[in-house]
């Protein structure tokens, strides 16, 4: 494991702190210099451009972006106000999509973020925490994959992946990234199923969340960057890929691949879907 990456998705967490009520947050003093910025005003137009984003998603920004006023000592026991920002996993998120990318530890920062959001909202969603087992989680986690498949192929065309060969090459750059260079073929040969088996419908709830997350990311890349030409789109679901694969291998999770091959999501009980529309 290479040790900057190892020791800065450490360094998020260490600086995470904790209100009176066990919610989470992030100093924007302490965001700043982990993320290399020499002073804190050459990190406030990230924050600007991160509150910005904020707004355009729908959300409010002083839910995720509060103002305080911190202390800080200056000598002989003195001590002086410094303005800082409470800042919520979101914010966190979306100001290192906006912070310098050429920065190791800023696209360290992009990877860690992006994926705790999303296993953030996963489990914030009301019909997620309603599921009790493995099938129903199965069969949530299933769906939300299609939908986001759907959303990912509209972005895979908008930057020039047109023709379904193209799509299906782009869709293998993805899997090699996040499989350790196993293509669709590669990862039918290793889970035993047959050339007609659809991959994700054998895949346990811990595989589909990462394949999701893979998903989801790839698109918003996609859109965020402008990314246009096939291979451009490939070298970016690809390295997606390998970004996934790369904080599954950092928090001690299985590789994909390893995971056991589930039976057929078209066989979990008619009762299980029925929870899931209700």
């Amino acid at each position: 494991m290479n040790k900057l990456s190892a020791i800065n998705l450490t360094i998020f967490e260490q600086i995470k702190q904790l209100d009176n009520l066990d919610n989470e947050w992030w100093s924007a003093r302490d965001m700043a210099k982990v993320l290399e910025y020499s002073e804190f005003r050459h990190f406030k137009p990230v924050i600007e451009k991160a509150k910005e984003a904020c707004k355009k998603s729908g959300h409010t920004i002083v839910d995720h972006f509060e103002d305080f006023l911190g202390m800080i000592e200056t000598g002989k026991g003195a001590k002086r106000e410094f303005e800082n920002i409470k800042l919520s996993r979101y914010a966190c998120y979306l100001i290192v999509q906006n912070a310098d990318s050429t920065k190791e530890v800023v696209a360290l920062g992009q990877t860690y973020f992006a994926i705790q959001t999303r296993l953030q909202e996963i489990r914030q969603m009301d019909e997620y925490n309603r599921l009790d087992s493995e099938s129903e989680k199965r069969l949530f986690l299933r769906n939300e994959m299609k939908k986001h498949n759907i959303q990912l192929a509209d972005a895979a065309k908008n930057a020039g992946v047109i023709e379904p060969i193209d799509y299906a090459i782009f869709q293998n750059h993805g899997y090699k990234g996040l499989y350790g260079g196993l293509d669709a073929k590669g990862i039918h040969k290793r889970k035993g199923l047959k050339g007609n088996q659809n991959i994700l419908d054998h895949m346990g709830s811990t595989e589909l969340a990462a394949n999701l997350f893979r998903a989801t990311q790839t698109e918003e890349k996609l859109r965020r960057e402008n990314i246009k030409g096939k291979q451009k789109a490939n070298e970016t679901h690809y390295e997606i890929g390998k970004k996934v694969r790369k904080t599954i291998e950092e928090i001690g999770g299985t590789m994909p691949e390893n995971l056991p091959t589930a039976d057929s999501i078209k066989f979990i009980e008619p009762k299980n879907r029925e929870k899931l529309k209700e």
